[in-house]
């Protein structure tokens, strides 16, 4: 078993903070998705795939023109990373 997705949570926070760029951020989720020991379900990764794209199409917007706020994929972000834990520990 390898646990790529114990860091994950730190880096919203970093991000939040504007110690992490939101290419990294990506980056660094996808890599610890894909990696992930036991191998997350597909849908698993299709979701994440889709909250991130939404998250970097948010950076190209103001937050008063984007139909999603940041606040609302990072929220999502940690709700994915709770339920893909939580597939681990069964």
């Amino acid at each position: 078993m390898s646990d790529h997705l114990s860091a994950l949570e730190p880096s919203l926070d970093a991000f939040s903070q504007g110690r992490l760029g939101l290419h990294e951020l990506a980056t660094q989720w996808r890599e610890a998705a894909r990696q992930h020991q036991p191998t997350l379900p597909a849908r698993y990764l299709d979701v994440l795939d889709r909250v991130l794209s939404q998250l970097e199409s948010s950076a190209l917007f103001t937050e008063e023109s984007c139909s999603f706020s940041q606040a609302d994929m990072l929220s999502a972000l940690r709700d994915w990373l709770h339920k893909a834990r939580a597939l681990g520990a069964h």
